[in-house]
């Protein structure tokens, strides 16, 4: 299973508000860097499946030679 970020995203979501509705700046920060981190890990994702997608495409030109 690839690992999109989304679970850091709702992790850090869910840390945010609840920082945020009991005024724990602390907590609210753990959330905000949650979300940061799962915001990374979902770009990551996304480069490793075009990079994927472009070998793919250069193997498919270089068999049909």
């Amino acid at each position: 299973m690839v690992d999109n970020g989304l679970t850091d995203k709702l992790k850090g979501k869910a840390k945010d508000v609840a920082g945020t509705v009991t005024g724990d700046d602390k907590k609210k920060a753990e959330g905000m860097l949650d979300q940061a981190i799962g915001k990374v890990k979902e770009v990551a994702a996304d480069a490793k499946e075009k990079a994927e997608d472009v070998i793919e495409d250069v193997k498919g030109k270089f068999d049909k030679k």
